[in-house]
């Protein structure tokens, strides 16, 4: 299975790989000082690292400034107050599905952007939100005296969220606390324990958004990569609850002169996911089995949705598709990072440093590398059906639903209640081909999850090809009509095992295995939480918090430097201007990715507007969930708005190296050069400059 999968998904990773191997000595290779990043928590801030390296010494006012500046963007991205009247920045992908709920008859933001030349125009967008951090508590004695209480691994984790719990509620009535949005939050895994309290803003208003073009600008080929020349900005408003605009003391005044190279600078915002404190065995288990299984979901689902969209030319789906296309783009990249036995070897070579070091302080320590790596090989076994059983049509949801409710004890009452009502409501979907698309999809899913040689593959295709068997079984199937569905459930599982009916024959053939699968996996998830839990105390026992703590899509703040770096043969600068922009416009053609508004084609070219620095990277370590992030200077001030990382900063999941991995970033002249030279608005040029 191993081998098919990867054969289906990066087979062009694999020869790069196999040239990469050849190069080194696994046995020589050592770990980097910050293999694990530079995601510091803003509950241990690494102040004396900052002194020696850059001569800068934070105080404990800075620090609390530039946390209340700095804010969550819904439960999606990053954003920041960069105006003293609640003016908020963020990205344009951050922005662009919720801006366009507001849009009126006529208009079209993907087309034309949109811009309120007075505060009476901007636009408040319904169940929007913004988080600005205000409180928060180290609860780790706490919670760990709570599940030291616990014998069994079941039992501490129970005693953990009951803890957990408690504190929420208590603190939901402690003064200063009362009214904000509490979240407890989990670093090491459980190494340490902290209790945030966040200030929520629901009345937010959107100001200035640019074009889809220019805030895509290269579309997905220039995704992750670098030099690059895109506007990825929005400007949103926070009104207070009298319905005016919010006044704070916090905030980053934007700094027009924006990023110098060789400047240090700071990201601040909220990582979502890494697993650099994963074991190998971990990593190995997510290259083999769990990523290409969603890569190759995700691929497949785009495919369809790229269809559908030459049809209709839904904004909508348009929008689906880029999420998408960056999801693969970046998991594609994690998958070729893994695939890299230079990588795999350095996370080893910490990995035997990390269990000599924890050996020293208990013998026993590497007995939990040795049970989780047992637990990874239950995985390899249990989990591929799981995969196997998503089902992106209707027609294989439905006879799978078909299934579990013919055995009505595999589920809880509420979930049986779901189920039913859903099942009685499926019909044929109205696009046709985008159903076959999608159910060739899930057969060829679990065709190459499984693998050819599987009993399951087997007895389904009896000798025809995948794609064979989903179109003869869409043309044979009656999983669409609601009476076949309902007459099944009712007659039970020998009708269902003994229908004829490809569709159902399908479910009924793997959806057994996924049965056994989930009843294992919830033992086997708590078994391996237990020890990765361990190790993560473990982590911090032998190395504090200069270690910080994988990413948890809670506020941190990480330190590098604006940099270019070598690549493909050649020098990335660390700044781009607009020359550039228009020159890939001259190069490709309006027809391309990189084509211009009119408003651009037609916006007066003068050397002090195409000079103007547009990009920039830097040596910052950010992952997604950083989208929106501010960027900012030893000053506090913004110099800049992140919004992506290079191609070679995909491996950041697993690992982090300054020499390779790039953040980047708006540079807030290129955000300025734009709103004068071709929004022309004056009044969102004005509050940046003044801060008012």
């Amino acid at each position: 299975m191993k081998k098919l999968l990867s054969a289906v998904i990066c087979s062009a990773a694999l020869a790069g790989t196999a040239q990469a191997q050849a190069t080194f000595r696994a046995d020589t290779v050592q770990a980097g000082k910050f293999d694990n990043g530079k995601m510091w928590t803003f509950d241990a801030p690494p102040k004396e690292f900052w002194k020696q390296t850059y001569g800068f010494e934070p105080t404990d006012q800075w620090l609390e400034n530039v946390r209340l500046s700095a804010l969550r963007f819904a439960s999606w991205c990053s954003a920041s107050f960069v105006s003293a009247n609640g003016l908020v920045m963020t990205n344009h992908h951050c922005s662009r599905d919720v801006a366009t709920k507001v849009q009126k008859a006529g208009e079209n933001f993907n087309e034309n952007g949109f811009y309120a030349a007075k505060l009476t125009d901007e636009r408040r967008v319904a169940d929007l939100y913004v988080d600005q951090l205000v409180k928060l508590e180290d609860i780790t004695a706490r919670v760990q005296q709570a599940m030291d209480k616990g014998k069994s691994d079941q039992e501490q984790i129970q005693l953990r969220e009951s803890e957990l719990a408690a504190i929420r509620k208590e603190y939901a009535e402690k003064d200063g606390w009362k009214g904000l949005e509490l979240q407890t939050v989990t670093f090491y895994n459980g190494g340490r324990y902290s209790l945030y309290g966040f200030k929520r803003y629901k009345d937010v208003r959107l100001v200035m958004i640019p074009e889809l073009q220019l805030g895509y600008y290269g579309g997905d080929y220039d995704n992750f990569t670098y030099p690059r020349y895109c506007l990825d900005f929005t400007f949103w408003r926070v009104y207070d609850d009298n319905g005016q605009p919010l006044k704070t003391n916090h905030y980053f005044k934007f700094n027009p002169t924006g990023a110098k190279e060789g400047e240090v600078a700071f990201v601040i915002g909220n990582p979502g996911r890494t697993s650099r404190q994963f074991t190998v065995a971990d990593l190995e288990f997510m290259r083999d089995i769990q990523i290409p299984a969603q890569v190759m979901t995700l691929r497949n689902q785009s495919a369809a949705l790229k269809k559908v969209y030459d049809r209709t030319k839904s904004d909508s789906i348009l929008n689906m598709i880029f999420s998408m296309e960056n999801t693969i783009k970046a998991r594609s990249g994690a998958l070729k990072a893994l695939q890299d036995p230079y990588i795999i070897a350095r996370r080893a070579a910490f990995e035997k440093q990390f269990k000599a070091a924890a050996m020293q302080k208990n013998k026993e320590a590497g007995s939990i590398w040795e049970a989780i790596a047992n637990y990874r090989k239950e995985y390899r076994d249990v989990l591929p059906p799981v995969l196997a059983s998503q089902a992106a049509s209707t027609a294989f949801q439905a006879a799978q639903m078909v299934f579990m409710l013919a055995q009505p004890s595999a589920m809880d009452a509420n979930t049986m209640k779901r189920m039913s009502e859903q099942v009685e409501k499926l019909g044929k979907p109205t696009e046709d081909e985008l159903e076959a698309d999608l159910f060739r999809a899930d057969v060829m899913e679990l065709v190459a999850i499984l693998g050819e040689s599987d009993m399951t593959v087997k007895q389904l295709l009896q000798g025809k090809t995948a794609a064979q068997f989903a179109d003869e079984a869409l043309k044979n199937t009656k999983v669409y009509d609601v009476a076949f569905r309902k007459s099944l459930i009712e007659k039970g599982m020998t009708a269902i095992n003994d229908s004829q009916d490809p569709v159902v024959r399908m479910a009924a053939l793997l959806m057994p295995r996924v049965l056994d699968a989930n009843q294992k996996i919830p033992a086997l998830n708590t078994a391996l939480n237990a020890q990765r839990s361990k190790l993560a105390r473990m982590l911090y026992d032998v190395y504090g918090t200069s270690i910080p703590p994988d990413a948890t899509f809670s506020l941190r703040i990480s330190d590098g430097v604006v940099k270019g770096y070598d690549y493909n043969g050649t020098k990335a600068p660390a700044v781009t201007n607009f020359y550039g922009l228009f020159e890939l416009n001259t190069a490709f053609g309006q027809n391309s990715d990189w084509r211009l508004p009119k408003r651009w084609l037609e916006a007066k070219r003068t050397p002090e507007f195409l000079a103007s620095p547009l990009n920039f990277v830097s040596t910052n370590d950010i992952i997604g969930g950083n989208s929106g992030s501010p960027m900012i200077n030893r000053n506090g001030e913004a110099i800049g708005l992140i919004f992506d990382g290079n191609i070679e900063s995909l491996e950041g999941d697993y690992i982090y190296r300054s020499d390779y991995n790039r953040t980047v970033s708006v540079h807030a002249g290129g955000i300025m050069a734009a709103l004068k030279h071709v929004y022309k608005a004056k009044r969102l040029v004005t509050e940046l400059e003044t801060g008012k």
